[in-house]
């Protein structure tokens, strides 16, 4: 969901941390209800952010009924009991505040940036979507069309849209990952209002939701206006959590998929460990020296160097169970996309026979703590981090802490996951193909 408010320029530099400090220090706790809370103080400039973190994405619908987790998240800016239909941006925006929401196949996050003399109204306004949401028939209707308009313009109508729908329905079989976040629009127009209601009842709960604030508050104040807003909200029921463990492909899943575009496109999506594995840290930095930017091993080859490719990137799909590291290279005109794969197979045979230099690994080294740091850089991502590494992890310190598990990563580790999740028996192939 995408909301853009006109903030001044002066706002928009005070939300901006100065300087990374060398620790983020943190105080958190468990209302009685199980609403967990994160509080980070961090008194430079008058902003605060405040978001929930509901532990509820594509993952835990049913397979019948996919794409409830991000229909909910345009669904909760309908309005609640206490506000009326349009007005929660309002709110936000007369508060010279600006908000926002996405949604992944593990979790649905909501947040707000505000003057830190608006933090009631933050924590108000995310109460009633906790407590009051709207759930009625004006509301469904309204939000069906949306979520329609938004699949046409980033799916059915944008060259290469459906690369994500295509790869997962073939890297997973029994795992619902199957199915992208979007999901089925003929699921949401068969599913009544009591469908709805009942997943609401479900997830939204605060004992599957955490609450991450920072920014210019005052720790003990903030408790009492926490409590005040959400102490006396009812617990949920048991959060109920797939145990699906997908089996492994084994073997190269290959084909070819006919598109509304000009080049043909190769897809290698990899299989890859859970976030937070033993592997998982080895095998996000080899992700970033084959294909995360123009330096990429992949981009310079296929791109500078031998002019197959006129685009190479990645899409990492991190997830909370095994994901997928995906690479996509659209074919420069006149190259055959099997002389494409070939060019881009011999870059992982590259990582998976040659140890990389000293000074290469150095400068991975560095690209990984530049991206950690700058991804701290804000309050907004600092109440993000610590809601994530609390949700997934258990343990919101990995903010501190998490950046000496890339760094004891070696080039032997390296090579090691190249050759167990870099192969080809390990992934989706796909030749995207123009036809009309």
């Amino acid at each position: 969901m995408k909301r853009i408010t006109l903030i001044t320029t002066i706002f928009l530099l005070a939300y901006q941390l100065c300087a990374q400090q060398k620790s983020i220090e943190f105080v958190e706790y468990d209302l009685d209800n199980g609403l967990h809370v994160i509080l980070h103080q961090k008194n430079k400039t008058p902003v605060v952010a405040v978001t929930m973190l509901y532990h509820v994405g594509s993952k835990n619908e049913d397979p019948k009924r996919t794409g409830f987790a991000h229909f909910f998240e345009h669904l909760l800016f309908e309005g609640s009991e206490n506000i009326e239909r349009g007005e929660f941006a309002k709110y936000v925006q007369n508060a010279g505040g600006t908000y926002n929401a996405n949604t992944s196949a593990d979790r649905t996050f909501y947040y707000e940036l505000l003057p830190s003399n608006q933090l009631e109204m933050g924590l108000w306004l995310e109460s009633e979507r906790l407590l009051h949401a709207k759930i009625d028939d004006e509301g469904i209707e309204t939000q069906r069309e949306v979520v329609k308009e938004e699949r046409r313009q980033r799916v059915d109508n944008t060259p290469y849209g459906s690369i994500l729908e295509e790869v997962l329905k073939r890297a997973y079989k029994d795992h619902p990952y199957q199915w992208t976040t979007i999901g089925s629009l003929s699921h949401l127009n068969s599913a009544k209002k009591e469908e709805f209601a009942e997943f609401y009842k479900t997830f939204y709960v605060p004992n599957n939701a955490t609450l991450s604030i920072a920014g210019d508050i005052d720790i003990e104040n903030t408790k009492k206006l926490i409590q005040q807003y959400f102490g006396e909200i009812p617990i949920g029921g048991d959060i109920p959590r797939p145990t699906i463990e997908e089996a492994p492909l084994n073997k190269e899943v290959k084909a070819s998929v006919n598109d509304k575009i000009f080049l043909p496109a190769v897809v290698h999506a990899f299989r890859i460990p859970e976030q937070g594995s033993e592997d998982y840290y080895a095998v996000e930095m080899l992700t970033n020296l084959l294909s995360n930017g123009k330096s990429s091993r992949i981009y310079r080859s296929v791109v500078e160097e031998q002019e197959k490719s006129v685009q190479a990137q990645v899409i990492p799909l991190s997830f909370e169970d095994p994901g997928l590291s995906i690479t996509f290279c659209i074919a420069s005109r006149g190259v055959d996309v099997d002389d494409l794969n070939d060019a881009v197979d011999a870059e992982y045979e590259k990582v998976r026979k040659q140890l990389i230099s000293e000074k290469e690994f150095q400068k991975l080294r560095n690209q990984i703590e530049n991206q950690k740091l700058s991804s701290f850089s804000t309050v907004a991502g600092i109440a993000e981090a610590l809601a994530n590494y609390h949700t997934y992890y258990g343990d919101a310190n990995l903010i501190n802490t998490e950046i000496d598990r890339y760094m004891s990563v070696t080039r032997e580790d390296l090579m090691r996951v190249a050759n167990k999740y870099f192969v080809p028996d390990n992934r989706v192939r796909l030749y995207y193909v123009p036809g009309y």
